[in-house]
């Protein structure tokens, strides 16, 4: 059965530790953590605060869905450095940072880590993004593969990867043992796409998904469950039916200012989907 966590990065008004027992309080089986400001930015992280953190999500009985190594706004920003930027050093740090990550999701027990899918085309051809993200993706392969990290690309709107023929392609060159996709539900429908449709095409290297609900304009921003266009109960049937039994991940950052709230309220339409019998929910 689909597991339900809760991205940390709608509590950027909160601790890590807060964000962990709200969420445990709430009911969810688990969390993703910002390996981002004010959370868990590798280089911020003592042995004593990882610690911490272990002891009180076991204390808590919740496990880490993923460590999203997407956002860098520490020294950057959402997108910035990217894997694709202009200028070597700025890539060098994308790469850093993401070899950091993998180690922080070991030292946690956490199965996986999700990065940005390249970042934004400025300036630059889609074949020199591409030849760049995949020198990328080739300097952090090993340390990955050491660690029993998979990295997972999510495509996103507006970036070098948008719909999942791109993914797909990309997917094709790259180690399946080492790479996979964090499918963000909301994103592929924000660039026409069907997600309950992608998901049996896209099962074999969908490791942890994303859920939000958009408008049906399709503008990218993320809004709570069952309050946009997407057919949730279809999709996660669709979830349950390619036999996946890992985490559905709750995203909803753009609801900073009321996190614990939308946390709640989404937890809530989780609830209302089982008392209906959306299979994928029934217990």
């Amino acid at each position: 059965m689909i597991k339900f966590a809760f991205s940390t990065n709608a509590f950027t008004r909160h601790s890590l530790f807060e964000a962990i027992e709200i969420l445990a309080e709430i009911g969810y089986d688990g969390l993703e953590i910002m390996a981002d400001v004010p959370h868990a930015y590798p280089t911020h992280l003592s042995d004593a605060d990882l610690a911490g953190i272990r002891n009180l999500l076991a204390q808590k009985g919740l496990s880490i869905s993923n460590v999203n190594a997407f956002m860098h706004n520490a020294d950057g920003d959402t997108y910035h450095p990217s894997w694709i930027e202009k200028d070597p050093g700025e890539r060098s740090r994308r790469i850093d940072y993401t070899l950091r990550c993998i180690d922080l999701a070991h030292k946690l027990g956490a199965p996986s880590i999700s990065t940005e899918p390249g970042g934004p085309l400025e300036g630059i051809s889609r074949s020199q993004g591409l030849a760049w993200f995949k020198e990328g993706l080739d300097a952090i392969a090993e340390r990955a593969r050491s660690r029993g990290i998979k990295v997972l690309i999510e495509p996103e709107p507006g970036l070098l990867i948008e719909r999942s023929s791109e993914f797909l392609e990309l997917y094709s060159q790259i180690d399946p043992n080492v790479f996979g996709l964090n499918f963000d539900i909301g994103h592929f429908f924000c660039v026409g796409e069907d997600p309950r449709s992608l998901v049996g095409k896209l099962k074999d290297c969908a490791s942890h998904f994303h859920l939000e609900d958009i408008a049906a304009s399709r503008e990218h921003h993320h809004l709570q469950l069952g309050q946009g266009a997407i057919d949730i109960p279809g999709v996660l049937s669709a979830i349950d039916d390619a036999g996946f039994d890992g985490f559905v991940t709750v995203e909803l950052y753009t609801y900073c200012d009321s996190a614990q709230a939308a946390a709640r309220d989404a937890m809530n339409y989780v609830r209302g989907l089982r008392k209906s019998g959306t299979k994928a929910l029934r217990n």
